[in-house]
């Protein structure tokens, strides 16, 4: 029997999932390797075993690019820019890094200043001003080439309207300096406004040398085990092949937190839910996100580590708050969690890996939420190495190291549900209308609580929980994506019009699903709005939605036209199937436990702590858990016995 498998590398664990024909799912957790996320993902396929033709495919969660970012690694990129609009990535919006505090800036732009390099050409909305010479082709090559760059971008104003400035010197340059890698800004986001466009093409060129070198790497590591090559999950939350991916390296920059939000979605849609918060707690941060619909909400924009990435992605608010993150106290006296975490080595002081300082998962430990027993990769928890951590904060605080792990719960339970409120309140979404979907080696153990912090009063905790962006990553399909600049006015765009945008735009991509989206604004308006179209459609009625889904988000409408800005056309294809029952993969019946080693019942009240498989879950007081038939637990607060 083959299998369709999904890897995951989290900062303390690789997690793999692997969906067999018949859909059942059956799992494995390795430590990470930080230093070569390749290493992991050797290992996690080794743990599971299979014989070469035993997998049908491999995808691939990553953080290389989110790294790179993080700690500024990348390629060294010379950027060319038309004259007078080389500072955008230092002017940025000219918005403050925080409000009240002018000590704090922001992070320093991907490219030094002295390597960018003005180039003597215009082109304005209606055309162009300023041609781009031969002799300026000539002049920027030569100045290019003085830099020794590793990749070279061209960003050039108003090109998303007209490329052909951008292409005519990417040639030239290509043709000079053959081992630069060459990014073109128009073919990276062929979208309004230049600052975003720039920062994506210039993020793109950065991180492309060293994901290239990755995935070769990793579909080396692959293919000696006889599996296919691996294919990789993009921010949006669709799979590519390991040569696309390395050739769209910036719409890596959120790989795997999006495959929890897909495996969350299928998760929900199978227990009877369309609508949930979901909250990801890894060994080193958590991610939340928002499902509609029964459908991960994917957006397009924001920024990751500081550097912006106008590209669609699964919304996903990722705060420094996970199992590894350490406690510590400030200059003021003040106990703090992270942003630092212990990571995969050496880990929590828990893991006996030579950790010593205190952690999330030690605070945990000491409040008897999570059972001493083996983890995956080796790992055997110590409660007493977890106790004299943090003990080592309570004697500075002058309280019981019960008070201080209670109190470091609460710092990071309360970083996490403003991640959650921002994803759905900044939204126009009641969190209480949510169910809150937990997952991750850490999710259900805090689910009450955050469920508690934002007013919801379900948690609904997968199968396969601690594993659940493996699994997503696993049956997520495969998703290529195109783009074009539009900017017209809804109401000037007929049924033919809408139709040769749609369909130009299919004839880009291959498929066997299709949809269409409108980024739409009012005329005038600084933010667009994604809505859905189809060939077929006509400016009126996309206008219409525009405007229902307006008042939906911001709660009122303007009298005054929209105005399409661009068309994006995703083309999928069909999704893995998934068993989730009792009769798939292990499921609560199996292999739960309650804290005193026992089988679990069908209901348990809290206070208890149940282990699952691969986390540990928490049922606080006033909370009854309920086992699913489709696997999985469902918490309501205030629940009977009966769970009703």
């Amino acid at each position: 029997m083959t299998h369709a498998v999904g890897i995951d590398v989290g900062g303390t664990f690789t997690d793999l999932a692997a969906i067999a024909a018949d859909g059942v799912v059956r799992t494995r957790k390795v430590l990470s390797t930080p230093d070569d996320q390749s290493r992991g993902v050797a290992a996690a396929l080794d743990a599971f075993g299979a014989a070469p033709g035993e997998i049908r495919r491999v995808a691939h969660g990553t953080t290389v690019v989110t790294n790179l970012l993080l700690e500024r690694r990348g390629a060294r990129v010379v950027l060319c820019a038309t004259a007078g609009a080389t500072d955008l990535l230092e002017l940025r919006r000219q918005e403050r890094a925080s409000l009240y505090d002018l000590s704090v800036g922001h992070p320093t732009p991907l490219v030094a200043s002295d390597d960018v390099i003005a180039v003597r050409e215009r082109r304005e909305p209606d055309g162009v001003r300023l041609a781009l010479t031969d002799d300026e082709i000539t002049r920027v090559v030569a100045e290019a080439a003085a830099r020794d760059p590793q990749v070279i971008v061209v960003a050039l104003l108003h090109a998303y309207a007209d490329g052909a400035h951008e292409t005519r010197l990417a040639r030239a340059l290509a043709a000079a300096l053959p081992n630069a890698e060459l990014v073109c800004a128009h073919e990276v986001l062929p979208e309004i406004r230049e600052y975003e466009r720039t920062a994506t093409a210039v993020a793109e060129g950065y991180a492309r040398p060293a994901v290239a070198r990755y995935l070769a790497r990793l579909g080396q590591t692959v293919g000696e085990r006889g599996h296919p090559a691996p294919s990789v999950m993009t921010s949006g939350g669709g799979m590519r092949t390991a040569d696309e991916a390395a050739r769209a390296a910036a719409s890596l920059a959120l790989s795997g937190p999006a495959g929890g939000v897909v495996g969350a979605a299928a998760v929900l849609r199978a227990a009877g839910f369309d609508r949930a918060l979901t909250i990801d707690i890894g060994g080193t941060s958590a991610d939340a996100g928002l499902i509609l619909d029964g459908e991960p909400l994917v957006e397009s924009g924001g920024d990751v580590a500081g550097v912006p990435i106008a590209l669609p992605r699964v919304l996903v608010d990722t705060v420094s708050a996970g199992g590894g993150s350490i406690g510590w106290i400030d200059d003021g006296g003040a106990l703090r969690v992270g942003p630092r975490s212990a990571g995969a080595a050496p880990g929590p002081a828990a893991f006996g890996r030579g950790g010593t300082l205190p952690t999330v998962t030690d605070a945990n430990l000491v409040l008897s939420r999570i059972a001493p027993h083996p983890m995956s990769g080796g790992v055997s928890l110590d409660a007493d190495a977890s106790r004299r951590a943090v003990a080592t904060l309570a004697e500075r605080l002058d309280v019981t190291a019960e008070r201080t792990a209670q109190a470091m719960l609460n710092i990071a339970d309360a970083e996490m549900a403003r991640a959650l409120r921002r994803v759905s309140v900044d939204r126009g979404v009641d969190p209480r209308s949510c169910v809150l979907m937990a997952f991750g080696g850490g999710g259900p153990l805090h689910a009450c609580a955050l469920a508690d912090l934002i007013g919801t009063r379900r948690v609904l905790v997968p199968p396969h929980a601690g594993v659940l962006s493996a699994l997503g990553l696993a049956m997520a399909p495969e998703r290529r994506e195109a783009a074009t600049s539009v900017m017209e006015r809804a109401d000037r765009l007929d049924t033919a019009r809408v139709a040769a945008l749609a369909t130009g735009l299919a004839a880009r991509v291959e498929g066997a699903v299709r949809a269409w989206t409108a980024r739409t604004r009012y005329v005038g308006q600084g933010y667009e709005l994604d809505i859905a179209c189809a060939p077929g459609d006509d400016g009126a009625v996309i206008a219409a939605r525009f405007a229902e889904r307006h008042r939906a988000r911001y709660g009122f409408v303007l009298d005054r036209p929209a105005e399409v800005v661009a068309m994006r056309h995703i083309a999928s294809s069909h999704a893995e199937p998934v068993t989730f029952s009792r009769h798939g993969a292990p499921t609560w019946d199996d292999r739960a436990r309650v804290d005193d080693g026992s089988p679990c019942s069908a209901v348990v009240a809290g206070d208890a702590v149940i282990t699952l498989p691969d986390a540990t879950l928490f049922v606080a007081s006033g909370w009854t858990a309920r086992a699913l038939a489709t696997g999985g637990w469902l918490l309501e607060r205030g629940a009977g016995e009966d769970g009703q």
